[in-house]
């Protein structure tokens, strides 16, 4: 056998990596909400906490008017409870960015629902909690009792991150 072959062989020995259109799943429980798309889990199979950024949502910055409201709403739902995580990849700052499920319920689009975030928009294109976002808005639940919400990164732009001095 050649080296080529052999190294061929070998390669097909390899577990393959998941793919982005099938979500590496596993459940964990959370141990802390930093914002409203932001939490820290457990993993259930053990290992350090790791954070989770909420994909498809964008939820008010926790120094933005609603941003803390939005926290205390996703925490409500998910603190200190066992949830299962869909993790599609990693953010520019190392967080898992992922679908999160509790009791089968997607954690995002029920936040969306009751005006706690905006569905995530990319490219002028609606983002998936359109219609929940769409109904929210109607009703003037959440953020949407305001007048003119301001899209979390436009508020980043106008002021930049929270930090400690606001």
């Amino acid at each position: 056998m050649s080296r080529f072959q052999l190294f061929a062989a070998l390669l097909l020995l390899l577990p393959s990596a998941p793919s982005a259109q099938q979500p590496r799943s596993y459940t964990a429980v959370v141990t802390h909400v930093s914002d409203g798309d932001t939490v820290w889990v457990r993993p259930a199979r053990g290992g350090a906490r790791v954070p989770v950024r909420l994909l498809d949502i964008d939820a008010p910055e926790i120094c933005q008017r609603s941003g803390q409201q939005s926290r205390d709403a996703l925490a409500r739902q998910v603190l200190r409870r066992k949830v299962t995580i869909e993790e599609r990849g990693r953010d520019d700052y190392g967080r898992v960015l992922a679908r999160l499920h509790r009791s089968g319920q997607d954690v995002g689009e029920q936040l969306v629902a009751e005006g706690h975030a905006w569905s995530y928009r990319f490219r002028n294109q609606p983002g998936p909690y359109h219609a929940q976002e769409k109904q929210a808005r109607q009703a003037r639940r959440g953020l949407w009792a305001a007048a003119h919400p301001l899209e979390p990164r436009s508020f980043r732009r106008l002021h930049g991150p929270c930090d400690d001095k606001r």
